[in-house]
């Protein structure tokens, strides 16, 4: 009787094993074929219907391939007036998937773009030239009306080794977005790109598939953005210059916010409210509205609107002042931009020009505005891919010159031995120490900025910091931080430079020797702890 039980319990979880593995299978081949692969085309599986909208993926760096069948040489326009000959027009239905990688080829794109581009170039080769955005602007922006009589625009994009796909897709938002009486025309400034599609596929595309008022111009060796802009707006000719960078898409009524407080005012220049394009998804979202600013080590940051700029009858519409700009992104009368001095051509390739040109705006007489209702896209890439030429460091020089142009500087001066406090190394060596030497004030790497954060900045690159857990541990030069402690500086009674943070006095080790190290020390008032700010 045992025996009979067991093989009917033995026959019972067979007949179950293979009850579940049938419904398994099934459920996994089902939901497999109409799930996973959703508008997104595999290898060998043929879609049972066509792709939504014009999604013609691409998986190759060479053009768009459309099926035959699909194609259209109808010249497409635009309710804006702007007409375009592409057979690509048309909007990309934007799907999570579309980043999936299905063979080699795709995954060498991916990987190119992230090198060269430090963004998902298969994405941005996948969207095409043309996709709509969501409008981000505020509810009350959309009831506003603009005048009639708005200045003509020329827009400028200056561009090295450019992701193509990412600069047509620029180019065509403008074209897609911009009302034709407005624009006057495109000026796409190529800065001696390397990369083989920004030559002949770029200057092809250009000729035959963009309006005449678009204009390719090459710089013949590499100048970088700061004088390929000043190029670009040489060749310029509407009223108002627009810059852009190579990788943006620009929003609903993006342009006519810009362009109305420059009719008030030619001494204005105006900033769009920069959205955030992922650079690994390439998904456009909301940006919340900042203005600029900067620390004291002379770099760009945002800061939060205060409320009373936002208090108006306006609100949140209303324009806002802003110190600085971020300089990728701005627009101005071109004839104020020419009597302003354009940039400062003694600045290279990138970094700083922006800050420059915000204190020469506010300094001289004119005013930088942030307009909520303008709104503009840009990829937000994690890295500069590329550099400068010789491994300059650009950003440092700019700065250092910015400094030097438009700040006090001073030489930190000890009284007793009547020498300068210097860095003992480099003055950009993160970690070097800092000694007492003749005074030259000729050097500027003996220069010091002492900012209302109490910090010093030695030659506008590193802060002098002490360690806050050894503090037998000499001064240092660190990268400056901008949250006081180990940074922050006070001159107090006879010349004494106390340290908030270890709470001690800063004092040369042996006045009499021409090594010249300093260190911390209990604050006494003596000699060898007096200091003094010369300019």
């Amino acid at each position: 009787m045992g025996s009979v039980t067991l093989r009917y319990f033995c026959y019972g979880c067979l007949f179950t094993s293979v009850t579940w593995t049938l419904l398994l299978f099934v459920y996994f081949n089902f939901s497999e074929e109409n799930q996973s692969f959703k508008n997104v085309p595999v290898k060998g599986l043929e879609p049972q219907r066509p792709f939504p909208k014009k999604f013609y993926p691409r998986f190759t760096r060479g053009p768009v391939h459309i099926p035959e069948l699909q194609q259209k040489e109808s010249k497409i326009g635009n309710p804006l007036g702007n007409h375009v000959q592409d057979p690509l027009k048309g909007e990309v239905e934007f799907s999570p998937e579309m980043g999936m990688i299905f063979n080699e080829e795709d995954q060498e794109v991916r990987d190119l773009g992230y090198q060269k581009h430090a963004f998902n170039m298969l994405i941005s080769n996948r969207l095409g030239y043309h996709r709509e955005v969501p409008d981000t602007r505020d509810a009350k922006c959309r009831e506003k009306s603009y005048p009639s009589d708005l200045p003509s625009a020329s827009v400028i994009i200056c561009f090295y080794n450019e992701a193509l796909s990412a600069l047509l897709r620029t180019v065509h938002s403008v074209l897609d977005r911009t009302p034709a009486h407005l624009l006057h025309e495109i000026i796409l400034v190529d800065d001696n790109s390397e990369l083989a599609d920004l030559k002949k596929d770029l200057g092809e595309y250009v000729k035959t598939q963009l309006p005449k008022t678009t204009k390719l111009v090459r710089n013949e060796k590499r100048e970088g953005l700061i004088r390929g802009r000043m190029i670009g707006a040489s060749h310029a000719t509407g009223k108002v210059l627009v810059f852009l960078d190579s990788h943006c898409e620009v929003n609903e009524m993006w342009l006519q916010p810009l362009l109305t407080p420059i009719r008030e005012d030619r001494r204005t220049v105006v900033c769009p409210v920069i959205d955030i394009i992922s650079a690994d998804t390439l998904t456009y979202s909301s940006s919340p509205v900042v203005r600029g600013g900067f620390n004291w080590g002379l770099h760009f940051k945002w800061d939060l609107v205060p409320l009373s700029e936002l208090e108006g009858p306006e609100g949140a519409t209303a324009p806002i002042k802003s110190p600085t700009m971020a300089g990728g992104l701005f627009a101005m009368d071109r004839e104020y931009f020419n009597e302003l001095g354009q940039y400062d051509s003694g600045m290279d390739i990138w970094g700083g020009e922006n800050l420059e040109i915000s204190f020469r705006i506010w300094m001289c007489g004119g005013r930088l505005l942030i307009i909520p209702c303008s709104r503009v896209g840009h990829i937000f890439r994690k890295r500069r891919p590329y550099g400068s030429p010789g491994g300059q460091d650009t950003m440092a020089h700019n700065s250092l010159r910015l400094a030097h142009v438009w700040m006090d500087d001073y030489k930190l001066y000890h009284l007793q031995t009547n020498k300068c406090l210097v860095a003992q190394g480099h003055p950009s060596q993160k970690g070097g120490l800092v000694v007492v030497r003749e005074c030259d004030y000729n050097d500027q790497n003996q220069v010091w900025i002492y900012n209302e954060d109490h910090e010093l900045i030695l030659n506008n690159l590193l802060c002098l910091d002490v360690s806050e857990t050894r503090s037998s541990d000499p001064p240092r030069l660190m990268k400056c931080h901008g949250s006081g402690g180990s940074q922050q500086w006070t001159f107090g009674k006879n010349n004494r430079l106390y340290q908030v943070s270890v709470g001690q006095c800063m004092k040369v080790v042996d006045p009499l020797s021409h090594k010249g190290y300093v260190t911390m020390a209990i604050c006494d008032g003596s000699l060898p702890q007096q200091w003094h700010f010369e300019s």
